[in-house]
């Protein structure tokens, strides 16, 4: 049937574009591990030459390398979710992926008309325009992928081009204040949380291109009735990481540093001081050889509840993976397996940070083992959504999922 055809190269195409978002995740960790964020001050241009002609000569200075790597490697990303979206959509993307590229290629040569502050928008405008107009002009009648995999494309599609957006007026806006709050802060936080999603959503299109998901049978066994409670702890447990990463974030684009550097201590106590008096102490007697923000009394709770929310996940982890692994199919118990030692490890790199006072690879690595946890959750809680997932309990197994 058409609804269930494996296309081997869609689904190597879509590990590879989920891959590389992977790698994108990465590296804009280390821009803010490195705290280069800025490096590079204009946008989309780079020190006034077109990002893919910027002299290698500029690329060794400060921070250029990891900023300047992140734009270009954001671009190639894009470009492939523009392919991917077009296969996924079949000739039906043609038509739509003509207009908006016709309509963005348009905008984005009107836009510099306006003045030269528009000049910027104007050039990412045209560049996606350009991109997404080639991509429907593309011969190629190929039908449709099955299920959701168009809808999901057109998310991934969107949503590229968002995180171009948002990561461009990070370092456009970068100097504006609104509320107390430099607005290059608060772009910062969404595109790394947003990133996070885009990432989880090319992992899921991934997962439905493969031949596991598409030959997957639900269990005919309708006289049983469905055990939601596994399925409500799972997505629990996920939607709990994913307040953690936006935690992570918060405190990680605010470049205060550390506001506490022991563990599993806090300021040599259990729970820290956070009156005035003691922030003044912790300013006083920072040993941080960069350069940083003072820190706060409100950033010092953050880390704290940062830290308990990373116990919450564990137990809740090791919960599920309790429930898991009682399961009669043998793909979730492996994969509850793995995201508990994931989420272990996770937590061995969280405490590595600190110890190895905020080092930018040891503090990436903590950023990815996040997005992988993030993504295994989602994944789990998916396969358990779709499919008529039910636990062994009191000895009895309630659970038979036809492969």
């Amino acid at each position: 049937m058409q609804e269930n055809r494996f296309n081997p190269w869609l689904h190597r195409y879509a590990v590879l574009v989920a891959l590389c978002a992977l790698g994108l995740i990465a590296i804009g960790g280390l821009v803010t591990s490195h705290g280069v964020g800025m490096a590079v001050p204009d946008w989309p241009t780079s020190f006034g030459y077109n990002m893919f002609a910027l002299p290698f000569s500029l690329w060794l200075t400060g921070g250029v390398f990891h900023e300047h790597t992140h734009r270009q490697w954001a671009s190639i990303v894009g470009v492939l979710v523009v392919i991917l979206m077009r296969w996924v959509g079949g000739r039906k993307a043609c038509k739509p992926l003509l207009i908006i590229g016709g309509v963005e290629l348009l905008v984005g040569f009107a836009l510099p008309l306006l003045g030269a502050e528009w000049k910027g928008g104007g050039y990412f405008l045209s560049g996606i325009g350009g991109v997404v107009l080639l991509a429907g002009i593309v011969w190629a009648r190929n039908d449709p992928a099955p299920g959701n995999l168009p809808k999901l494309g057109w998310s991934a599609f969107w949503l590229v081009q968002l995180q171009g957006l948002l990561g461009g007026l990070r370092v456009v806006l970068d100097a504006h204040v609104f509320a107390g709050t430099k607005l290059g802060v608060v772009f910062g936080i969404f595109h790394g949380c947003l990133g996070q999603l885009f990432f989880v959503l090319l992992c899921i299109i991934a997962l439905m291109t493969s031949r596991w998901w598409l030959e997957r049978g639900v269990s005919k066994d309708e006289s049983a009735v469905p055990d939601a409670t596994p399925r409500g702890l799972l997505i629990a447990t996920t939607a709990l990481i994913f307040l953690q990463l936006i935690l992570g974030a918060t405190m990680r684009h605010q470049h205060a540093g550390l506001a506490i550097w022991d563990f599993p201590r806090a300021h040599g106590q259990w729970w820290p001081d956070m009156s005035d008096a003691a922030i003044q102490q912790y300013n006083a007697t920072r040993s941080e050889v960069v350069a940083a923000d003072p820190i706060t009394a409100a950033q010092v709770g953050l880390q704290m509840v940062h830290r308990v929310g990373a116990v919450l996940i564990f137990s809740a982890v090791a919960v599920c993976f309790m429930r898991l692994r009682r399961s009669a199919d043998v793909v979730l118990r492996r994969l509850g397996l793995g995201w508990l030692l994931l989420v272990l490890a996770q937590a061995g790199l969280g405490a590595w940070t600190i110890w190895s006072n905020k080092a930018a690879d040891v503090a990436t690595l903590h950023v990815v083992g996040g997005a992988l946890s993030l993504v295994l959750g989602f994944l789990i809680s998916i396969i358990a959504l779709r499919f008529n997932f039910r636990c062994c309990t009191g000895g009895q197994n309630l659970a038979s999922n036809a492969a």
